[in-house]
């Protein structure tokens, strides 16, 4: 089974078809964050820290790291930014750049080894990207469009997602090392955008035998209740083979629906984790099995 290997200085993690699912949390990313955008711009990583914290806090087994900021200097608040989270937690880093100064500047600075996203099938961005996963020995996001955009056609989509594992292979990256993004599309743009890319998920699974993740929330723009749609589509997503998602730990319907299916489909032995995550806390004064005694009842 294929498992996609990924760690940070101490801590190690690992994607794959037997595997938990693996939350990749969105929040370290100034896009439509002004506030943020302009203190990244200005050194003062403060919500850097507060969403590294929350999002692990809340369940996130990876954090996405983009500072995408137009005319800011990306290669270093790229950087400064992956410093700091790093210092503040031991989970692996996805380190998140159209730009491939950016991207090496980030590289240049992890510990580990980091998933990159991303590559696209175009021919340039192949050329540009994959030889930079190569020297750092990190994995890739590889995004199912090219210099034509985004299709619509799945079969269109699998084709470049082969393209770049097959062109990875070329500098010695192997498949493991390739997570697939078969691009979500919003349901209420393009009704039948849900049923076609859980076909592609479960074909670059059984005929690609890639990991997968994706941008989670994008197939609910634009509707009402987002955060109990993208529980549901995550929930089917697993099911239909996706292994990761860059998402919104914070949101309690993705957590939910991840954990849950999981155990559905036999990846928590003894519901373990689900357990963990949501029984409550003995009632003050119940007995405490094991101690000998009993504990005093609230009489108030």
């Amino acid at each position: 089974m294929t498992e996609t290997v990924l760690s940070s200085a101490t801590k190690e993690l690992v994607i794959g078809f037997d595997r938990p699912f693996v939350i990749i949390g969105e929040r370290i990313n100034p896009t439509g964050r002004k506030i943020m955008a302009e203190e990244m711009k200005n050194g003062d990583y403060s919500r850097v820290e507060s969403d590294t914290l929350a999002q692990v806090a809340a369940g996130a087994h990876m954090l996405d790291v983009n500072a995408g900021i137009p005319l800011a200097d990306e290669p270093r608040i790229l950087a400064e930014s992956i410093q700091l989270v790093q210092s503040l937690t031991d989970v692996p880093l996805s380190i998140d750049s159209s730009i491939i100064d950016a991207l090496e500047a980030g590289l240049a600075v992890y510990q580990g080894k980091a998933l990159v996203n991303s590559v696209t099938g175009e021919d340039e961005s192949l050329d540009r990207v994959l030889p930079l996963i190569k020297k750092y020995g990190a994995a890739v996001v590889a995004i199912s469009n090219d210099e034509t955009g985004i299709s619509e056609d799945i079969d269109e989509r699998f084709k470049i997602a082969k393209k770049i594992v097959e062109r990875a292979a070329d500098y010695g990256i192997p498949a493991c090392d390739v997570v697939v993004d078969p691009l979500v599309m919003p349901i209420g743009a393009i009704n039948s955008a849900g049923r076609e890319v859980l076909k592609l998920i479960h074909r670059l699974r059984t005929e690609l035998k890639v990991n997968t993740t994706c941008g989670a929330s994008n197939v609910s723009f634009g509707l009402p209740n987002r955060n109990g749609f993208n529980g549901a589509f995550i929930s089917m997503a697993i099911q239909a083979g996706m292994t990761s998602a860059i998402t919104n730990p914070l949101h309690a319907e993705v957590i939910s629906a991840s954990l849950g299916a999981d155990v559905m489909m036999g990846k928590d032995p003894d519901c373990t984790r689900w357990i963990k995550q949501f029984r409550e806390p003995p009632a003050e004064g119940a007995v405490v099995r094991g101690s000998g005694r009993r504990g005093r009842r609230n009489r108030g």
